[in-house]
C-alpha cells in the first residue's frame, strides 16, 4: 500500500483540507492575528458616534416645527418601517461599511510592504506566526550557518545566531589586522540571511570590490560593520545597527568579544609528523589530519548575551558548518559549552552533507560527532540530524558524509534527504529548517 493511500494519511489530508477551507472563510477572525480587538474598538467608536448623532437628530425632530426637510428626514430614516427592522438594516449596513473601510485602509497601508502574489491576510498571518515562533539559538559560522538561517526565518522571528570570531582570512582577516576589529565576515553573512528581503539590500551587503584597487577583496558589508563599530564605539552595537539597516528579525551575536586565534595540531600526511598551525584560514591548507584545536589566549570569556540566549532558548542547533574552523571554536569557550549542558532546550547537531578538503577528509557522521564531543565534552547535543541521500557527482576531493551502521547505538540520529539539488555538497535551506521544526514540535507539541 502506498503511503498516500493509507487510511490514516487520507484522514489527515481530509482534515487538513477542512481546516484550510475554514481558514479562508473566517479570514480575519482567526485567533492570533491581533485584529479582532481593534475591529471591536472601531465598532464601539462608530457606534457611540452614531448614538450621539441619533440623539441630536431625535432632539431636532421632536422640537422643530413640521417642514419639508423634516418630512424628507423621516423618509430617509425609514420611519414608515418597524423599529426592530430599521435597527437591523442600519446596523448591518454600518457594520458592512466599517468592515469595508478597515479592509481598504489595511490594503492601502500594507501594500508597499507586501510580497507580490500574497494578500493582506496571508501577510499578517505569516508575520504573527513567526512572531510567536520558538526561541531558537543557532551556533556556528560560515556558509552552513547562513544556509540554515535562510530556512529558519520562515518559522520564527525569535532567532539568535552565535558566530565564531576566530576567522582571520580574506576581507575579515585584513580588517582584523589593519583596524583591530573582530572579524565581521560570518556575522555579515548571517545578517544578510536573516534579512526580510535579500534581493537588493542583501546583494549590496554581500557586494565584494574587485581586486586591483584600494578596496580590492573587501566586502561592502564588512566595511559597513566596521564603520558602524567606529561610529557607535563598540563592535556589538555596530552589528546591531547593521541588523536594523537590513530589517533583520532576530539577533546575530559574537561568541566572544576577545581577540582570539585558532591553533591546531595537524598530522601531515606526507611525513606522519605533527605540526602546529596558527590561524583559522591556514589550518585547512596544512593538508593533514587535524588532531586537536584550541584558542589562544585560552579560556576567553563569552559575550554575556550569548549565555543568556542559550539558557532562555527552546531550541538550539549546532551547525552545519566547518567542523574545526566554524563550529568547535564556539564550543571551546568554556562558559558557552557549560551553558549548553545546563540549558533545558532541545539540542540538535546538524552533520555536514559532504567532507571539507584539508579539514574532514574521509570523515563519516560519527567522526564529526565524536570530535565535536572530544573538544566540547558530552551533553552539548541531544540528537544528530544527518543526510542519508548520497546521489550525484561531487567536486574532486569531496566525499559524501555517510552514516556508520552501528552509529545509532551511540547517538540519537534522525536521517533524511537534506540535499540541495543544485549544490549537492550543501544542505537545502527549506528542507533542513522544516525537518528541524517538525522534530521540535514532535517532541514539544505545537505552540
Amino acid at each position: 500500500m502506498q503511503q498516500k493511500d493509507h487510511p490514516f494519511v487520507r484522514n489527515a489530508m481530509k482534515n487538513k483540507d477542512i481546516l484550510r477551507r475554514a481558514r479562508k472563510r473566517i479570514g480575519w477572525l482567526m485567533p492570533g492575528l491581533r485584529v479582532k480587538r481593534w475591529v471591536f474598538v472601531l465598532l464601539m467608536g462608530t457606534t457611540l458616534i452614531g448614538v450621539g448623532f441619533a440623539i441630536l437628530l431625535l432632539d431636532v425632530y421632536r422640537t422643530s416645527a413640521p417642514s419639508l426637510w423634516l418630512t424628507l428626514l423621516s423618509i430617509l430614516s425609514l420611519n414608515f418601517m418597524a423599529r426592530p427592522l430599521r435597527a437591523l438594516l442600519f446596523g448591518g449596513l454600518g457594520v458592512a461599511l466599517t468592515w469595508y473601510g478597515i479592509w481598504g485602509l489595511n490594503r492601502s497601508l500594507l501594500t508597499p510592504f507586501m510580497q507580490p502574489g500574497r494578500n493582506v491576510l496571508d501577510t499578517v498571518s505569516t508575520f504573527r506566526k513567526r512572531e510567536r515562533g520558538p526561541r531558537i539559538v543557532v551556533i556556528g559560522g560560515g556558509t552552513g550557518l547562513s544556509t540554515l538561517l535562510r530556512g529558519l526565518k520562515a518559522h520564527s522571528h525569535n532567532i539568535t545566531a552565535i558566530v565564531s570570531v576566530a576567522d582571520d582570512g580574506g576581507s575579515s582577516g585584513e580588517l582584523r589586522r589593519s583596524i583591530g576589529i573582530l572579524p565581521p565576515g560570518d556575522i555579515r553573512s548571517c545578517l544578510t540571511a536573516l534579512a526580510d528581503d535579500e534581493t537588493l539590500m542583501g546583494q549590496i551587503f554581500q557586494y565584494r570590490f574587485a581586486e586591483g584597487n584600494g578596496l580590492g577583496g573587501h566586502s561592502l558589508g564588512n566595511l559597513l560593520i566596521t564603520a558602524l563599530t567606529e561610529i557607535t564605539g563598540s563592535f556589538e552595537e555596530g552589528v546591531a545597527e547593521s541588523g536594523r539597516v537590513l530589517a533583520v528579525h532576530g539577533r546575530v551575536l559574537p561568541a566572544s568579544l576577545h581577540d582570539v586565534r585558532l591553533v591546531a595540531d595537524v598530522e601531515v600526511s606526507a611525513t606522519q609528523h605533527e605540526v602546529r598551525v596558527r590561524g583559522e584560514s591556514k589550518i585547512p591548507e596544512a593538508a593533514g589530519r587535524i588532531r586537536r584545536v584550541w584558542l589562544e589566549p585560552d579560556n576567553p570569556l563569552p559575550y554575556p548575551p550569548t549565555i543568556q540566549a542559550i539558557l532562555n532558548a527552546e531550541l538550539i542547533v549546532i551547525g552545519p558548518g566547518s567542523l574545526y574552523t566554524s563550529l568547535i571554536p564556539n564550543l571551546l569557550i568554556p562558559d558557552l559549552a557549560d551553558a549548553l549542558r545546563s540549558t533545558r532546550a532541545l539540542k540538535f547537531y546538524v552533520c555536514n552533507v559532504a567532507t571539507q578538503p584539508g579539514e574532514t577528509d574521509h570523515y563519516q557522521c560519527g567522526d564529526h560527532a565524536s570530535n565535536l564531543e572530544k573538544h566540547a565534552g558530552k551533553g552539548v547535543f541531544d540528537t544528530i540530524i544527518a543526510n542519508n541521500v548520497w546521489e550525484g557527482t561531487l567536486p574532486e576531493g569531496i566525499q559524501f558524509v555517510t552514516i556508520e551502521p552501528q552509529l545509532e547505538e551511540r547517538y540519537s540520529i534522525y536521517a533524511t534527504d537534506l540535499l540541495d539539488k543544485d549544490r549537492i555538497w550543501r544542505h537545502d535551506s527549506n528542507k533542513l529548517a522544516q525537518v528541524i521544526m517538525d522534530l521540535f514540535y514532535e517532541r514539544t507539541g505545537p505552540l
